[in-house]
């Protein structure tokens, strides 16, 4: 699976600020929207629900909050960029700077599971993580994001 089949350029967004995890899920769910045809509602309730089972963040500032839904045929996913980071309950205690929000199929475990390891091996990478903190630049993010890393699994 490659990050360019679960984003598009117009689904990576930098932003100056957000104050509180719900804010992020709030912002993850609005730039869903669209693409998935489900409204905000449903979507920001899957990924508080999910969020409920165990904090999405994986350390080092990086987060792939994640949610399975119905009324969906193919994952979506949206990056966002944080200028001030904000709590996530990592494991590290490090706030999040770096999200990479997935809604997939509730039938799609094994496409899910895919999606949620290439994204995390993808943000594992430190050079990849400096190079999306760099910049702003949403095409230089979406290009950052899709291009073919030689990233070997953990």
């Amino acid at each position: 699976m490659l990050v360019s089949e679960i984003i598009t350029q117009g689904r990576v967004i930098s932003l100056t600020s957000v104050s509180s995890k719900k804010r992020l899920f709030q912002e993850i769910a609005n730039g869903l929207t669209s693409s998935c045809g489900l409204n905000t509602e449903t979507i920001f309730n899957a990924l508080q629900d999910r969020e409920q089972l165990g904090p999405t963040g994986m350390g080092n500032g990086i987060a792939i909050p994640h949610a399975k839904v119905d009324g969906i045929k193919i994952i979506h996913g949206l990056f966002i960029r944080l200028e001030k980071p904000v709590d996530f309950e990592a494991m590290d205690k490090k706030k999040v700077d770096l999200i990479f929000g997935i809604v997939a199929p509730r039938s799609s475990s094994v496409d899910h599971l895919k999606a949620l390891a290439k994204v995390s091996r993808l943000l594992r990478d430190k050079n990849i993580c400096s190079k999306l903190r760099s910049t702003e630049d949403k095409s230089a993010l979406f290009s950052i994001l899709t291009q073919d890393w030689d990233i070997k699994a953990a």
